[in-house]
């Protein structure tokens, strides 16, 4: 055994990554070889972060040297040394300033846009109830729902087939899913019309709502694709 702990707590201030390592002694997580391999690399880990502590709080010579080396193209004389310790620890504060200001920053543009698609959720829901509240679902929406369910019923069970109003005209689906709309009943105003979710997504004016009774092929067209 090492005369040093490789993994030292305090357990009025327990941090997240000393918590994951305990977890690795739990009895159903132990393992003898992970936890010979986990000791060695935190008694490395340690000693690397007491050395940079050691080395933010007071540059030692080599460290300065070694920072010189990728940047200063002169002559490391202990002059030169000496003047660039100074430097050396402004630029360490700077440079994890500089992490934490773009981590802050990273983070509050995080929030923003969370925030602004939640507003833009709630404005969406808003609007969906004010729409909700003003539709209001005719008879011969109703009626155009029915005529359409009676015909594609020799296809497909009509219990399967829905109807969804909104402002602009009502939806007739398959399986309640806007996506397999079969076709839309434009009877809100003077001139009725039905659009088919067909290729073209044809539409077709109609003056009484016998009149679907003359697009049964296309209805069924239409459904015989989802199906």
């Amino acid at each position: 055994m090492d005369t040093i702990p490789f993994l030292e707590l305090n357990l009025l201030d327990i941090r997240e990554n000393q918590i994951t390592q305990l977890y690795k002694f739990s009895k159903d997580n132990f393992d003898i070889e992970n936890i010979l391999t986990t000791a060695s690399e935190l008694k490395y880990t340690n000693e690397i972060i007491n050395f940079l502590k050691v080395q933010w709080d007071n540059p030692s010579e080599d460290f300065i040297t070694f920072i010189l080396a990728n940047v200063y193209t002169g002559k490391k004389t202990k002059q030169v040394i000496e003047k660039f310790s100074v430097l050396v620890k402004k630029s360490l504060n700077q440079f994890v300033n500089d992490m934490l200001n773009d981590k802050l920053q990273a983070a509050i543009s995080n929030t923003n846009s969370e925030i602004e698609k939640e507003q833009e959720v709630a404005s969406t829901k808003e609007q969906d109830t004010v729409e909700e509240a003003q539709v209001v679902t005719t008879e011969e929406e109703i009626e155009g729902y029915a005529t359409v369910k009676i015909i594609v019923s020799d296809q497909v069970d009509p219990d399967r087939i829905f109807y969804r109003d909104n402002l602009s005209y009502c939806n007739v689906l398959l399986d309640d899913n806007i996506r397999k709309w079969i076709c839309r009943l434009g009877f809100n105003g003077s001139n009725k019309y039905i659009q088919f979710n067909d290729e073209d997504k044809t539409n077709v004016y109609i003056e009484n709502l016998s009149d679907i009774l003359n697009h049964k092929e296309r209805l069924k067209n239409v459904v015989k694709k989802f199906i």
